[in-house]
């Protein structure tokens, strides 16, 4: 079964798309090995996945599946061996989180007036 098909399938990426552009970026590896889509794998295969804040998400395939299967069942193809990260670690990405830009959710309409007059400030370089 091809790489990029059964990222798809087993939900580990959104989309069979994404799952092509994570193997040709170099963001996916197969048995430690650089991995293309369209490489065949196997019950057994040890995949490394980059995840955006630098962890390395690993999981070993337990099961082929052709088809989109619901996400319950998805989740019986593999099983997750990724470490749990350390205490330095954890606090990082915790701090990563905070250093984030506030990004206003898509469904909450358009700004209202004191909400225009934090991006204006936002956006000329103003504080408060």
């Amino acid at each position: 079964m091809r790489l990029d098909v059964w990222l798809d399938v087993a939900c580990l990426l959104r989309t069979r798309s994404e799952a092509q552009k994570a193997c040709t970026g170099g963001k996916v590896d197969v048995n430690n090995q650089a991995a293309k889509p369209h490489r065949e794998i196997k019950e057994g295969d040890v995949i490394e996945i980059s995840r955006p804040p630098g962890r390395r998400q690993r999981v070993v395939v337990r099961g082929l599946a052709e088809r989109h299967i619901p996400k319950a069942e998805a989740r019986k193809l593999y099983e997750d061996i990724t470490p749990q990260p350390s205490p330095e670690e954890a606090e990082m990405l915790r701090l990563a989180r905070l250093a984030l830009p506030h990004v206003r959710a898509a469904n909450a309409g358009s700004p209202d007036k004191r909400e225009r007059r934090e991006l204006r400030r936002m956006k000329e370089g103003r504080g408060r």
